[in-house]
Parts: structure tokens; C-alpha cells; sequence
């Protein structure tokens, strides 16, 4: 043991492997020692020492491609170095956390993608009398409007806040989820069609629930993918959709056409 260690006790000694070791020579980091008069490299204790701090510093974050320079720095270099590398480990540890933040949202379902004050929305719709069917259309809509229109999301809330303080538009939100299950041609849908417009015509504010993310898109398109998502449903909720806004276009209102994005 005069004469040094091999490789392998080396390795085990530092708590690393033989393969990290070498790892270790071959980009520079250790200096191989020499071989002895039986052919063996012996590590002594200045190769131990450097192999130590090799390892503490790539165990404590550093890239291996900046601890040698970190390691033949002065003493004001060193610390300079060590607080860069420690800016660049709290910069990973924030992304990380945001990542585990985000796992959780998700396993709590809407709040990975939807804001807290909609979910609470959301949950409010159950109770006023609103089906599930409907509020998961309401869920999707809303997760699209606020990829595709972001800026507009808030103000569309505030909105769809007051709306729901409206008995009657609660009422018609109840009818309307009825009329899905509706034949396409009941002629009960053209009046409930005319009924739900007559009635957001007359509340501005309410108006805004369609109009308001519509005025904030920069092609129809995108207030067609938000406003027709979950057509697919029923036949009679499709039609429904097509005459409340034609009865709206009727009145005034600018609500793009499905093609008027093509």
C-alpha cells in the first residue's frame, strides 16, 4: 500500500466506479498515475485527493466539462465559479418544481389547464342545475379559448361570473342541455334558438359571453374551433348552436360564419 492502490481500490475508496474512473482520465480530469515495475498504476494520494474532488463537485452539479478549470482556478475563481453553478442548479430546481407542480394540478384534473377561478366556475354549474354533460362541453371550450385566446380569457370569466347570477340564463342553460336529446327537426329548438337571443341581445354584459373572445381572436377561425367544439354531441345541439348565432347575426352581432376562416 506504500506504493499506492489500483485502479479498482481507488475506485472503491472515492465511490465511484472503475468505468468513472477512466471516465475521469480520459477527459483530462485526473492524471493517470505511473505504472509500477509490475506493469500496475498505483494511485497515491495526491491522484486520491483529486479524484475526491472530481467526484464532489460532479455530484454536486457541476458539468464535468467546467471542473477542471473550476479546479485549477485561484480561490476568488473557485467561488465565483461555485456561485455560477449554483445560479444554474436553482434555475433547475425551479423548473423541476414547476414540473411537479404541474404533475399535481393534473391529478387534480381542470387545474393543470384551466385557472383556478374557472374550475371553481366549473364546479359552481353542477349545482345550479346544469348536467355534467354540459359542463364537461363548458371544460373543453374553455381549455381551448384559453389556448387560442389567451388575453381574453379573464374578461371572458368576469362575464360568464355574471351570467350566472341570471335565473333566467340559468334556465335557458338547462333547457338548452334538454334539447340535445332532441330530434334536429323539433320545432320546440327554433324557439328556444330565438328565445336564448332574444335574451343575450337584451343584456349587453351577457353578450359579451359570445362576443367577447370573438373580438380578440385574429381570424374567425379560432372563434369557430371555441364556439362549435362539442357540436359533435347531438344533431339537435349542432342546430341549435347554427340558430342562436344566425339569430344573432339577424340582430347585428358580428359572429363569424363557420367557413369564414377558410
Amino acid at each position: 500500500m506504500g506504493n499506492g492502490v489500483t485502479i479498482g481500490q481507488a475506485a472503491v475508496f472515492v465511490g465511484v466506479t472503475v468505468k468513472t474512473v477512466r471516465h475521469y482520465h480520459k477527459l483530462g480530469l485526473v492524471e493517470e498515475p505511473e505504472r509500477d515495475s509490475s506493469g500496475y498504476r498505483r494511485y497515491g494520494s495526491a491522484e486520491l485527493l483529486r479524484l475526491v474532488q472530481v467526484r464532489t463537485l460532479a455530484a454536486a452539479g457541476v458539468p464535468l466539462a467546467e471542473v477542471r478549470p473550476l479546479l485549477d482556478a485561484d480561490a476568488a475563481g473557485f467561488a465565483a465559479a461555485l456561485a455560477d453553478v449554483e445560479r444554474q442548479l436553482t434555475g433547475r430546481i425551479e423548473e423541476l418544481v414547476a414540473r411537479r407542480d404541474t404533475l399535481h394540478r393534473l391529478a387534480d384534473g381542470d387545474r393543470a389547464l384551466l385557472p383556478d377561478r374557472a374550475v371553481a366556475l366549473l364546479e359552481r354549474m353542477p349545482g345550479l342545475g346544469f348536467p355534467a354533460a354540459e359542463v364537461a362541453a363548458t371544460r373543453e371550450g374553455w381549455v381551448l379559448a384559453r389556448a387560442l385566446v389567451p388575453e381574453g380569457f379573464d374578461d371572458y370569466l368576469t362575464h360568464f361570473e355574471r351570467a350566472l347570477e341570471d335565473p333566467r340564463l340559468v334556465a335557458l342553460g338547462r333547457r338548452v342541455a334538454e334539447a340535445a336529446a332532441w330530434e334536429p327537426d323539433d320545432p320546440r329548438i327554433a324557439e328556444l334558438a330565438s328565445a336564448a337571443a332574444e335574451h343575450y341581445l337584451a343584456n349587453p354584459a351577457l353578450l359579451k359571453t359570445v362576443t367577447g373572445l370573438q373580438a380578440r381572436t385574429e381570424a374567425a377561425t379560432r372563434y369557430t374551433l371555441i364556439a362549435r367544439h362539442g357540436e359533435e354531441r347531438t344533431p339537435a345541439a349542432a342546430r341549435l348552436a347554427v340558430l342562436f348565432e344566425a339569430n344573432l347575426r339577424a340582430a347585428g352581432v358580428p359572429v363569424p360564419r363557420p367557413d369564414a376562416g377558410r
